[in-house]
């Protein structure tokens, strides 16, 4: 019996063995971030041509991590990782509206450096725009990496798959969860404690649209839970915290519930 189980571990241990660890694809990761944002980095450039010749060396790596992901089989991995650099640019634009939107959104931000060095949510969101780019080039295992990664550090759990706009803007985080099929956006405000998930969990439902839909300019309160992918949280629209929702409300909502709370004078009693 023994013999069998360690054949089986062994077969298995053949199967993964080129498979780099989570932890040097996700370094790759934070590389190319530091790269973006030099507020992360110590590195300092003498000149262009030395921060170039970072990027290249980036783009091979990633050529690496995908040849031995096997992130496809019939298609030319070298012009997919320097596809994703080509959109380096589009992530930096987008990050730099995130940046803005937490900056400009929390009174407690001193400057944009702070705000890129160390807000939790500008991690987990930077995580996830380099995810969602391979995401939806169709790269495997890669994009779930990344987003996990930045899940263990920050508590906020972005599926990669999902579509989130510019602006985005995580206030605290810890407890967030965006499911892959969310869409969210512009200027859209998340406290903690936010779940954006699914009604059903039926596995036969992995590729339909089960997460919600939030559109421009809403700002969702800690703890509340919006589920269904026919959910749709119209434009303008304020989600009270704690609120629980499975059907979609109008633009320009306002969406609360009042707990019965009961002071007392404990002197009195």
């Amino acid at each position: 019996m023994k013999d069998e189980f360690y054949e089986h571990i062994f077969q298995k241990q053949q199967q993964v063995e080129a498979v780099p660890p989570n932890l040097e694809i996700t370094s790759w990761a934070i590389q190319v971030i530091r790269l973006l944002f030099p507020e992360q980095s110590k590195k300092i450039y003498a000149n262009v041509d030395e921060l170039k010749s970072d990027f290249v060396r980036l783009e091979n790596e990633l050529c690496t991590i995908m040849q031995a992901t096997k992130a496809c089989t019939d298609c030319d991995i070298s012009q997919l990782a320097h596809s994703f650099f080509e959109e380096i640019t589009v992530i930096y634009k987008k990050l730099n509206t995130d940046i803005q939107a937490i900056f400009n959104g929390d009174p407690a931000a001193r400057s944009e450096f702070e705000v890129v060095r160390t807000y939790p949510g500008f991690f987990a969101i930077s995580f996830y725009r380099l995810a969602n780019c391979l995401f939806e080039m169709n790269i495997p295992l890669i994009p779930r990496i990344l987003t996990e990664y930045a899940h263990s550090k920050t508590g906020i759990d972005i599926h990669p798959g999902a579509s989130i706009g510019e602006y985005f803007y995580i206030d605290h985080g810890t407890g967030i969860v965006i499911g892959e099929s969310a869409i969210i956006g512009n200027h859209v405000k998340l406290y903690q404690g936010v779940t954006l998930g699914a009604l059903s969990i039926d596995k036969s439902m992995a590729y339909t649209k089960r997460h919600p839909t939030v559109q421009d300019h809403v700002v969702i309160y800690s703890g509340a839970t919006i589920l269904g992918g026919k959910t749709t949280i119209g434009h303008n629209s304020v989600i009270g915290g704690n609120v629980w929702l499975t059907k979609s409300v109008a633009p320009y909502s306002m969406v609360y519930h009042t707990p019965e709370i009961t002071v007392i004078n404990k002197e009195k009693v």
